[in-house]
């Protein structure tokens, strides 16, 4: 008996759900195989440091945990637009990094919003892409009353909505994307979101 279009749509909201998180809770706790089952092998991943497909990106994180840049993920409640067999996921996320910075103690957070693609294949949700949205980021002492001095010429090459982790992350030898989507940048915004939504067959906010 077929159920309800409802109750289908539930169902994959509940599941696409779970694979965003499963993929996110992964990454943070190191389970790498389990990170690796969430992407298609046609996946496309472009970040601040990373632009490559799913399975580099799991390669390339645990590189990063080798290194000790140890970034966790807040992450806020997961829209799911639902088009057939392909689906558009955004949320909220602030990324934290703990890092040392000129022999101090420093907790950088990037608040951003993630986007992801993903799509139903022989039965299974996994995911498209997965994109970020830089909104902003801060960088405080982990000790209260500690504090450090950035040169400002040394973050004059770096985008406003995500110039102090684009400075971390380039301190810790990565080469940053200078032209991904960001605040600053509203046109950007609007370029993505337009792609991935009409890849969904969807109009986009």
């Amino acid at each position: 008996m077929d159920l309800p279009q409802a109750v289908r749509d539930a169902a994959d909201t509940s599941a696409i759900t779970q694979l965003i998180l499963k993929e996110r809770e992964s990454r943070d706790l190191g389970r790498w195989d389990d990170m690796r089952d969430c992407f298609h092998p046609d996946s496309e991943i472009r970040i601040s440091w990373f632009r490559g497909n799913g399975a580099d990106f799991v390669t390339g994180s645990i590189d990063m945990a080798r290194r000790n840049v140890l970034a966790k993920h807040r992450l806020s409640p997961i829209r799911v637009t639902l088009s057939g067999d392909r689906a558009v996921c955004t949320m909220s996320a602030i990324i934290e990094i703990p890092v040392a910075l000129k022999a101090t103690a420093m907790n950088l957070l990037s608040y951003t919003r993630f986007v992801y693609r993903a799509e139903r294949r022989e039965g299974t949700w996994r995911i498209v892409s997965f994109d970020a949205v830089y909104l902003r980021d801060e960088l405080t002492p982990a000790v209260p009353g500690h504090s450090i001095v950035i040169d400002p010429n040394e973050l004059k090459l770096f985008r406003p909505s995500y110039r102090l982790l684009s400075y971390v992350l380039s301190q810790q030898g990565y080469a940053v994307d200078p032209d991904l989507a960001g605040e600053d940048r509203p046109d950007s915004i609007r370029a993505l979101m337009r792609g991935i939504f009409t890849w969904a067959g969807l109009k986009s906010d």
